[in-house]
């Protein structure tokens, strides 16, 4: 009989941290989809039906991280579950609450533009760091410092796209609740980057990479 390895199967329930995140985010976008859908005095209904499905392939397009296994166990998770569900109650604020704004061909467009211009660079930030980005705070043993891409300007650009992305949706989708979370989004996003970074920062090269880029914004942060 040929033995079988020895493999440890205990469950980590890090790892299911993101899947769970990710099943979240599906409810709260299906949700306000209906909830709009049924709203039929909601300005620009048809408009903030695809503003959500916008929303909705941008938490799809990063499935695929969400729902992946990390190849190196998760540093702390505490800020990672803090972040995301202050992400998804400021979507769900957005999206369940009545719009206070009226319908208003520049501030759409504001909304669309922003939105746009933030889903894109979290993404093509994500891509920029390939097998080394994770929703998880983790250092590889092979860790490279990556500084191509939109990672010449800031050293969080995903970090600083899904501010933007979410700040598009509130412009479009606004009331006060989610101004407040959006809020209290960008704090939990701090406290985040500091967490990650006294992870890289033991790296000599993530230091000399932080020595000259900003966190989020050129010249401020």
């Amino acid at each position: 009989m040929t033995p079988v390895a020895d493999v440890d199967q205990r469950f980590d329930w890090r790892q299911a941290i993101t899947p769970a995140l990710f099943g979240i985010g599906l409810v709260v976008n299906i949700t306000g989809f209906a909830i709009v859908l049924d709203r039929p005095d909601e300005p620009a209904r048809a408009f903030a039906l695809v503003f959500i499905g916008a929303n909705l392939l941008w938490l799809l397009a990063e499935a695929p991280v969400s729902l992946g296994k990390p190849g190196t166990p998760p540093r702390e998770v505490t800020t990672l579950i803090a972040y995301g569900l202050t992400r998804f109650a400021t979507v769900a604020a957005a999206l369940f609450l009545p719009s206070l704004g009226t319908e208003s061909p520049v501030r759409e467009a504001v909304a669309i533009a922003v939105f746009a211009g933030g889903v894109t660079l979290r993404l093509v930030a994500i891509r920029t760091l390939g097998r080394f980005y994770s929703h998880h705070v983790i250092r590889h043993d092979e860790h490279q410092i990556v500084s191509s891409g939109p990672y010449r300007l800031i050293r969080h650009p995903a970090y600083a796209g899904m501010l933007l992305g979410h700040a598009g949706l509130i412009v479009f989708f606004f009331d006060w609740p989610a101004v407040v979370l959006l809020a209290g989004l960008a704090g939990v996003l701090s406290w985040r980057i500091r967490v990650e970074e006294r992870t890289l920062l033991v790296l000599p090269a993530y230091r000399a990479y932080a020595a000259q880029h900003a966190r989020l914004l050129p010249g401020v942060w």
